[in-house]
């Protein structure tokens, strides 16, 4: 999910799936590729036939009020999905998480995957309309359609609406740290699965943004629970995620080298692109990269201010996204190839700048879904708070009032030893969250006993998996359905953490990447060992 940043100007556009252009690469299509089309074959017939209910796994006395009859506009069976609201405190529901579940098509698994927008203060609900569940409405399209890489078709997913003051969830926003909403999610997730009569299953939490944080945290909050029962933590996974020092080695240090790299993205005129890079050394962010972006690590980096309050004049990244607005009035630090028009989006992010023609709706803050999810009537929905979801003042990233240290210091670590099994993935057209930035901080966490990764990330990911979205219309134009897409990032592999740099996509990756995104998730399922 997006950081909320209605500050900037970015404008939160969307692309269908399946019409992202595949990389070079076109060799014989694989077994593994012939299995992924024959799941989700089997996932589309499932999704439209008829499901009597007897057959659902997890409907119960307990579960029958949650479960989802119909959504307004999506007319396609919607087999066995739940939703509504669970208390964080038993028998307490002042403060209570809003989530949808969704069982997996299939064969059934015991595993739970969590899923979990950022913003702080962001709707979950847009990873499952926009990224990775049964269906997707996407910004300008007419209605929704069926996702042929949700990953639904790999495992039971868990969309939760968190920390308190997000989305539907109900409560009053009193938390300073992660710590305060981990602990929260903990005891939620406990009164879920009870609920459902789900114990011993395996548990993977995944997200992206801003839940670069919520992943970690609520991660490590569950392996102190100490509780295989209901916390058997079996992995994790970050989409372009507020690990480290965010505004500053995320943001600021990498910003110049990658408007160099996208260069005919940016269109900037010769001047002003050797102020930059003019900036970019006397404000030291050269030095800090040659310094730092090795492989194995130099060292321990040291503590750095934000650059805008030490020195307005090195706030490299705003002047960068000031200025692109002066050629594209579109401009989307989320996804920097992304051009005008704006488009219409059911979820209206940000809801000032984003085209909403009249007579238009934001979805669900529509009664008649609300009613079909068992949502609280009276909450006005909207993607992302206008509210600080963190009250500890300004101390913490953004100034939202998050005072809990930075992933990279303790909790990431604890994750990835114990399990061996954490992903951290960047998209390469993302601004807010730029790649070699996030490299820079994982260089700079400890775990498993060495510092950073030791070699320099290099393997190819070569996508096999079938171009679903498109397989009629090749057929229908006598070329095979069966198409591969190709060499798509660099994976690295480093004692537990998987990392993977996603070539084509921006910050939300299952929404922009799907095929990509699909298959970091069959890596953490443990379906496949490489990417």
């Amino acid at each position: 999910m997006r950081f909320n940043l209605l500050s900037t100007a970015a404008v939160a556009l969307s692309v269908s799936v399946g019409h992202a252009s595949a990389a070079a690469g076109h060799g014989p299509f694989g077994q593994r590729a012939r299995d992924s089309l024959n799941v989700a074959k089997r996932a589309e017939n499932v999704t439209s036939s008829h499901h009597p209910k007897n057959d659902f796994r997890f409907l119960s006395k307990e579960t029958k009020p949650y479960l989802v009859d119909h959504l307004p506009d999506v007319h396609f069976d919607l087999g066995e999905l739940y939703s509504g609201l669970v208390p964080i405190e038993q028998n307490n529901n002042s403060r209570s998480l809003f989530f949808v579940f969704q069982p997996k098509l299939g064969d059934p698994v015991d595993e739970v995957t969590i899923w979990l927008n950022g913003g702080p203060g962001c709707s979950s609900l847009e990873g499952f309309f926009q990224e990775n569940g049964r269906f997707l409405w996407q910004a300008g399209t007419y209605a929704p359609v069926e996702n042929p890489y949700s990953w639904v078709n790999l495992t039971n997913v868990l969309w939760v609406d968190q920390p308190v003051g997000t989305g539907y969830s109900v409560g009053k926003p009193t938390a300073i740290s992660q710590e305060e909403t981990a602990e929260d999610f903990v005891k939620f997730f406990k009164n879920f699965q009870k609920t459902f009569g789900i114990k011993n299953f395996k548990i993977f939490v995944t997200g992206e943004s801003y839940a670069g944080r919520y992943v970690p945290y609520i991660s490590a909050a569950m392996l102190d629970q100490d509780d295989k029962e209901y916390y058997d933590l079996s992995g994790a996974l970050v989409y372009d995620p507020c690990i480290g020092q965010h505004d500053y080695v995320q943001e600021q240090v990498p910003a110049v080298p990658f408007v160099l790299d996208n260069a005919n993205l940016f269109n900037f005129n010769a001047s002003f692109t050797a102020d930059l890079e003019d900036l970019h050394k006397t404000c030291g962010y050269a030095d800090f990269i040659d310094e730092y972006l090795v492989f194995p690590p130099s060292g321990v980096q040291p503590p750095k201010p934000y650059s805008a309050t030490a020195d307005p004049a090195c706030d490299v990244f705003d002047l960068i996204n000031n200025e692109a607005f002066a050629s594209n009035t579109c401009f989307d630090i989320y996804e920097v190839n992304l051009m005008c028009p704006l488009k219409w989006d059911v979820l209206a992010f940000p809801t000032e700048l984003v085209y909403q023609p009249e007579g238009a709706t934001v979805y669900f803050d529509r009664p008649d879904v609300k009613r079909a999810l068992h949502a609280p009537s009276d909450i006005t929905w909207s993607l992302c708070s206008d509210d600080r979801v963190f009250l500890g003042g300004n101390a913490g990233p953004e100034g939202e009032g998050d005072i809990s240290a930075n992933p990279i210091e303790a909790v990431l670590p604890q994750v990835i030893e114990a399990t061996n099994r954490v992903l951290i993935s960047n998209g390469d057209f993302d601004m807010i969250i730029i790649t070699n930035g996030t490299l820079l901080s994982i260089q700079n966490m400890t775990w498993n006993g060495q510092l950073g990764f030791q070699d320099r990330p290099a393997e190819p990911i070569y996508i096999d998996l079938p171009d679903l979205a498109w397989a009629d219309v090749r057929v229908e134009n006598g070329l095979s359905p069966l198409q591969p897409q190709g060499t798509m990032g660099v994976q690295h592999f480093e004692r537990g953490l998987m990392w993977a740099e996603t070539y084509q996509s921006g910050h939300m990756q299952p929404e922009y990447q799907p095929r990509v995104a699909y298959r970091h998730l069959e890596w953490l399922l443990g379906r496949v060992e490489k990417l």
